[in-house]
């Protein structure tokens, strides 16, 4: 009795977020944030800007303090280094754990297709990254803006992706100059087949409706909001004479884009009234260069970009007053500095908008947000240092987000993954009778069994993962630290009741302490450990089955 005594006083301790319950919601502007900064709002910014966390995490975002969180969230970051040659033995160029990523193809070996296993799996480990900074969500944030898929060649995605991680918030303008003589972009919206004798539209047409400034309504025949079909094949002309070079070339390790004159049209391209008529002459290789300033002279750039950044990290939902209040701001600032959006975001990010209790699980997570945000809620352990054994895993789980419908490098179509912008649904569109339950089997395997890397089963220690709460002795304190990782917002007394009910079933709450201290006092004893990871489990099993875990 006296143990079970001291093991209540320890109990009594009060837990981490007791207080977090009764935050006042903040005004909801673009002003700064000046309210509280619990565990709330601090797990709220890393859901929105990484994929996943731990409690770990959480925790020192949260003693970080406002200011220090978002400056870590959005720092600058050193270059990651390239994915290897992990288990391929016959690539004569790449021996193994060298990288490909400046080797010729060589055809006779295939070795495109480890090269391909091997950029996914590279990818995956990004994701499933602890870095507490915002580059992986805005590397697929670009992704998804500036779409590629079916390439096929993984040097040019390579370089591709690259080109967003190495500059995650970066020059907006600059990167729509990179990003038209990218040599994946060039296969892709046909900008190598844009010649003088047979224009191509494509990337024109995307560079204007979907990369840059938007179609907005039409208002005559050919002529948009924002441009008209004038503008459309007078672009597509001042683009002609890119093409990109060593698509899958066996004997060169360069490749890139590279501008020939003749196939250039020399001739006058005559905007529209959209561009106050403009006339660009022939400037050679220089002249994408100053179509693209062309358009970034209209302010309507501004504005695109800043309802793609809200509806990435806010909510879809644009009506006037988040127009006026929220984007304008945003869209000035934007321009301002330049066309530099690191500025801007870090506003979004710290504004009381964005910490709206309204906007905290307001959005459904996509496949990678899910995938990335199980596996690190249950602290699965890493691969061990084997690069077999590490892409293997990496891949494998890069093939759960697949057949959720998302896959990395294969959004459906060049406008990018519907949730972001098709109406009415938008972030809907990522549960359906085919998803869901693809969800439910990665939580429920990855909880209950983890996941098998060679001979290696690589799974949540779930005893080791309470002991860095303040105070894993207290049932309460084990339950919310636990929710405030894996759930967006507090939740209701029955919904505690119920979770307690999981790990004291009609027991008082001193029992947990009770038990819980006599596995500390015997570690060894397999009887009391085995009790407690079962309940842990059954634990993290109910919550990652509730509704509100699918939201973020």
């Amino acid at each position: 009795m006296q143990r079970r005594a001291l093991f209540k006083r320890i109990a009594s301790k009060p837990h981490l977020d007791q207080k977090v319950i009764h935050a006042a919601p903040p005004t909801g502007n673009f002003t700064k944030y000046q309210g509280e900064w619990t565990n709330i709002q601090a797990a709220h910014l890393l859901r929105r800007s990484l994929f996943g966390f731990n409690y770990e995490m959480l925790k020192q975002i949260t003693e970080e303090g406002f200011e220090n969180a978002i400056e870590m969230i959005t720092s600058d970051l050193p270059a990651v280094e390239p994915p290897l040659n992990y288990d391929f033995e016959v690539d004569p160029d790449v021996p193994l754990g060298s990288t490909w990523v400046d080797a010729p193809y060589n055809v006779v070996n295939n070795s495109n297709g480890y090269r391909n296993r091997s950029l996914v799996g590279w990818t995956m480990s990004k994701i499933l990254s602890t870095e507490i900074n915002i580059r992986e969500k805005m590397t697929l944030f670009w992704h998804n803006h500036f779409v590629t898929a079916g390439v096929n060649d993984s040097r040019f995605e390579y370089q591709y992706i690259n080109l967003f991680r190495s500059n995650p918030l970066p020059n907006f303008r600059d990167l729509v100059k990179q990003i038209t003589i990218d040599p994946t972009m060039l296969r892709y919206l046909d900008g190598r087949s844009n010649t003088k004798t047979s224009p191509n539209e494509n990337f024109g047409r995307e560079l204007l409706e979907l990369f840059t400034i938007g179609k907005g309504p039409q208002v005559a025949p050919g002529d948009y909001t924002h441009f008209t079909e004038q503008d459309v094949r007078a672009f597509s002309r001042a683009l002609t004479g890119w093409v990109d070079f060593g698509y899958r070339n066996t004997t060169r390790p360069d490749f890139g884009s590279s501008f020939i004159a003749n196939r250039h049209d020399q001739d006058d391209k005559i905007l529209s009234h959209r561009f106050n008529n403009t006339v660009i002459s022939n400037l050679g290789d220089q002249e994408y260069n100053v179509l693209i300033d062309t358009i970034f002279e209209q302010d309507e750039v501004s504005r695109f970009m800043s309802r793609k950044l809200y509806r990435w990290f806010v909510y879809y939902k644009i009506d006037d007053t988040i127009e006026q209040q929220i984007i304008e701001p945003m869209a000035q600032m934007i321009r301002d500095n330049d066309y530099s959006i690191k500025e801007a975001v870090i506003a979004l990010l710290s504004s009381d908008h964005f910490y709206s209790y309204d906007h905290i699980g307001c959005m459904i997570k996509n496949p990678i947000d899910f995938v990335g945000g199980v596996t690190k809620n249950i602290e699965m352990l890493d691969p061990p240092n084997d690069l077999t054994i590490q892409y293997t895993y990496w891949q494998r789980t890069f093939n759960s987000f697949r057949t959720m419908q998302m896959e990395y490098f294969n959004p459906p179509n060049v406008a990018g993954w519907k949730a972001y912008y098709q109406e009415p649904s938008y972030y809907q569109g990522w549960l359906n009778a085919v998803t869901l339950p693809l969800r439910q089997n990665f939580s429920n395997g990855k909880i209950i069994n983890g996941a098998i890397a060679s001979d290696n089963r690589l799974k949540g220690d779930y005893l080791a993962m309470i002991a860095k709460y303040d105070n894993p002795y207290d049932v309460n304190e084990v339950i919310t630290n636990i929710v405030a990782v894996m759930l967006s917002k507090p939740i209701s007394e029955n919904q505690i009741l119920a979770l307690k009910e999981i790990l004291l079933p009609g027991l008082p709450d001193f029992e947990w302490t009770v038990e819980y201290g006599d596995y500390i006092l015997n570690p060894d004893n397999a009887q009391l450990k085995t009790a407690l990871l079962n309940k842990l489990s059954d634990l993290l099993l109910y919550i990652s089955r509730m509704p509100e875990y699918q939201l973020s």
